[in-house]
């Protein structure tokens, strides 16, 4: 992989510390929105899909303030300037929310009934899903959280580009629809099972200022046809 731009060791600390902090707040808020509806700290899951989420994000940190702490800065921004991403990430918002209320829910209530070994294939499904959008990270140092364009950035074409446009949205999906099953929930998949249809809003909208903006890319999508799955969409 080819060094991205360096960052000033001020940049740099400021950088780690605006990370430390995000990720300090968020597993008290994903123990509050599952463990608060749970009712109980006796939920096995909750601390194998939090680890599963821990160490393979920190992994990532660690590995991008080496290689790449540009992307990390990128990444870092979260104040959307299309205002139809705006209404879009309510959306996911509140799909999230659902997706792991539900399950906390679910424990107290005793609605589902989910073997083991199908709680460890979720696992494994959401890691798979991880990987993919940290190879995604890898290859676009510019795959921001927000909608954006930046001065210095070129169209991708090559490596998982060449089979879809957003293979990073298809990472997403594979980690967060099975979330719930790892959960220990069946019924957390009603809110997830909507989520494909806020990442295709997203994506009509992002290609949109895409070609608006990125040179090359409306001739990227007439050679890569599919956005997100393979002979389907």
């Amino acid at each position: 992989m080819e060094r991205k731009s360096e960052i000033s060791s001020g940049e740099r600390k400021v950088l780690v510390r605006k990370m430390l902090v995000r990720f300090a707040a968020f597993f008290p808020v994903l123990g509050l929105l599952i463990l608060l509806p749970a009712g109980t700290f006796d939920f096995w899951q909750f601390y194998l899909y939090a680890g599963l989420l821990l160490v393979p994000m920190l992994a990532v940190l660690f590995y991008f303030l080496k290689n790449d702490p540009k992307f990390l800065e990128r990444r870092a921004k979260a104040r959307e300037k299309e205002k139809a991403q705006i209404l879009i990430s309510i959306l996911s918002t509140l799909i999230f929310l659902a997706g792991f209320i539900i399950p906390g829910l679910d424990k107290r209530f005793g609605w589902s009934q989910v073997p083991i070994h199908i709680t460890l294939l979720a696992c494994v499904v959401i890691l798979l899903g991880y990987l993919i959008i940290f190879f995604v990270f890898r290859q676009n140092s510019y795959a921001s959280r927000v909608i954006e364009v930046d001065e210095e950035q070129e169209v991708i074409s090559t490596g998982m580009y060449s089979l879809v446009r957003h293979p990073m949205y298809v990472g997403v999906l594979i980690m967060y629809i099975p979330s719930p099953v790892a959960l220990g929930s069946y019924w957390g998949l009603i809110p997830f099972a909507l989520l494909p249809l806020s990442l295709a809003l997203r994506i009509l909208n992002e290609e949109k200022v895409l070609k608006e903006n990125l040179n090359g890319y409306t001739e990227y999508c007439k050679r890569i046809r599919y956005r997100l799955i393979p002979y389907i969409w």
